[in-house]
C-alpha cells in the first residue's frame, strides 16, 4: 500500500471530478500534432519534408511558430500526470491495483501502434536491438537518436510515464507527509531541479555530435529532454500542485482567464528561448498556473469551455490521437501521398485531411482498444467478481474515479 492512515497527517482529499483538465489535454496533444505535421524535415528521414507547404514564406514561419509546441505539450502532460494521480489516488490504495490500471491504460494502444508500424513500415529495416526496447518502453534510456525515435517516435514519452508509475507509490508518501505550510517551498525545489538539469545539459553534457533536427547536440537532447529520470521533477511538481489545490492554498484570484493569457504569453516567449532552456523551464510556471486554475474552476462548479462535453470527449481520445501520430505522419504520409510539397490550397487541404484522419484513428483507439481493455483488465479477476455480484471493491484496492492522467505526450 502507498501509506498508512495512522501514521500520516490528515490531508484534504476531493472526490470532485476535474473535466477541465481532461479538456486541456486535447490542446496539449494538438500542440504536438502541429509540431509533427509542420516540421520542415522528417525526424526519421531528414531529407524529406513533413510540411506539405511548398511556399517557404508559409512553411518556415509556420514551423517557427509551432516548433516549440512539442516541448510545451510534453512538459504539460508530465506535470498533469503528477497532479491527477495525486488528486485521484486514495490514501492506503494498493500499489498493485494502481500499477495494473496504469499499465492497462498505456500498453494496449502502444502495442497496437507498434505492431502496425512494424508490420507496415519499420519491420524490414529495424534490428532486434532497436525494436525490442521500443516494445517494452525502455528505448528512451538509450542515448542514440535512432533508438529513442525508433518504430513509433512519440512512444519515447511513455518510457517516462512508465517510470513515473513505478515510482509513484514511493513518491506519494513524502508528498502526502509534507506540511501544508511547506508545499510552495517543495514546489519551488521541484522547479530548481529542472534548472539544475538544464544547466548540466548545457555545460556538462558533450555538445557533439550535433542533432540534424535541433540546434543542440544529440547527447544534450537525450539527457535534458528524453532521458526519463530527468523528467521526474515535472511529475513531482504536479504532485505538490495537487496538494496545494487540495489544501486550499491556491490563490483564488488567479482564475482561468488570466491563466490562459499567461499560457499564451509563455508560448510566444518560448519561441525565442534557446535550447535547452525551452525544454521545461520557459513554460513550467504558465503550465502550473493553468492546471491549478482549471482544477479550481471545476472544484468551484464553474462551467467552462474546457469542461464542456465536446472538449471532454476530445480530451478522452487525445491519448489515441497522440500515439497514432508517429505512424500516420512519419510513415503514413510517405505511403499515402509521397514526399512532395504542394501549392498552398492543396497543402492546407492535405493538412486538414491528416488532422481529421489522426482524430478518427485516435477515436477508434479510444473506443475500440483503450475503453474495452480498461473495462476488462484494469481490475483483478477477484474485484471484477465483486463488482458483478454487487459488492464493493475493498478500499485498499480502489482509486478515486477522477480523470485519467494524460499519457499522450511527445515531441521530436
Amino acid at each position: 500500500m502507498y501509506a498508512s492512515n495512522s501514521t500520516e497527517p490528515a490531508v484534504k482529499t476531493h472526490t470532485t471530478r476535474l473535466p477541465s483538465l481532461t479538456g486541456l489535454r486535447f490542446f496539449a496533444a494538438l500542440c504536438v500534432f502541429l509540431l509533427h505535421s509542420l516540421m520542415l524535415a522528417d525526424p526519421l528521414k531528414v531529407t524529406v519534408p513533413m510540411s506539405f507547404f511548398a511556399d517557404s514564406r508559409i512553411a518556415e514561419p509556420l514551423n517557427t511558430f509551432v516548433g516549440k509546441g512539442g516541448y510545451i505539450g510534453v512538459s504539460f502532460f508530465f506535470v498533469l500526470s503528477g497532479f491527477v494521480l495525486t488528486w485521484s489516488t486514495r490514501p492506503g490504495a494498493s500499489s498493485g491495483a494502481f500499477l495494473r490500471r496504469r499499465l492497462v491504460k498505456i500498453f494496449p494502444n502502444h502495442l497496437v501502434m507498434w505492431v502496425l508500424a512494424m508490420a507496415l513500415f519499420a519491420g524490414a529495416f529495424t534490428p532486434v536491438s532497436t525494436w525490442l526496447p521500443n516494445l517494452f518502453l525502455t528505448h528512451a534510456y538509450f542515448p542514440q537518436a535512432d533508438r529513442f525515435t525508433s518504430v513509433n517516435p512519440p512512444s519515447w514519452t511513455l518510457c517516462c510515464e512508465l517510470l513515473f508509475y513505478v515510482l509513484f507509490p514511493l513518491l506519494i508518501r513524502p508528498v502526502r507527509k509534507a506540511a501544508e505550510n511547506r508545499l510552495w517551498l517543495w514546489a519551488g525545489v521541484s522547479v530548481a531541479g529542472m534548472v539544475a538539469v538544464e544547466l548540466v545539459t548545457k555545460y556538462v553534457i558533450p555538445d557533439s555530435p550535433r542533432s540534424t533536427m535541433l540546434p543542440i547536440a544529440v547527447p544534450q537532447q537525450w539527457f535534458g529532454y528524453i532521458f526519463p529520470p530527468m523528467r521526474l521533477f515535472e511529475f513531482v511538481l504536479g504532485m505538490f500542485l495537487a496538494r496545494i489545490v487540495a489544501a486550499g492554498r491556491w490563490p483564488r484570484a488567479i482564475g482561468l482567464a488570466p491563466a490562459t493569457l499567461l499560457a499564451l504569453a509563455g508560448y510566444v516567449w518560448t519561441i525565442y528561448v534557446p535550447s535547452p532552456y525551452d525544454f521545461t523551464l520557459s513554460m513550467v510556471i504558465p503550465i502550473s498556473v493553468l492546471i491549478c486554475a482549471a482544477a479550481t474552476a471545476d472544484i468551484d462548479g464553474r462551467r467552462t469551455v474546457l469542461n464542456s462535453r465536446p472538449m471532454v470527449w476530445l480530451g478522452n481520445i487525445s491519448f489515441g490521437f497522440y500515439i497514432c501520430q508517429g505512424v500516420l505522419l512519419f510513415h503514413g504520409r510517405l505511403w499515402l501521398v509521397g514526399d512532395g510539397t504542394y501549392s498552398t490550397p492543396v497543402a492546407f487541404a492535405l493538412w486538414i485531411g491528416f488532422l481529421a484522419l489522426t482524430l478518427l484513428f485516435g477515436a477508434a483507439l479510444y473506443h475500440g482498444v483503450e475503453e474495452p481493455m480498461m473495462r476488462r483488465f484494469s481490475r483483478s479477476r477477484k474485484d471484477r467478481r465483486l463488482v458483478a455480484g454487487g459488492r464493493p471493491v475493498p478500499a485498499d484496492r480502489r482509486e478515486n474515479p477522477t480523470p485519467e492522467p494524460a499519457e499522450q505526450i511527445s515531441a521530436r
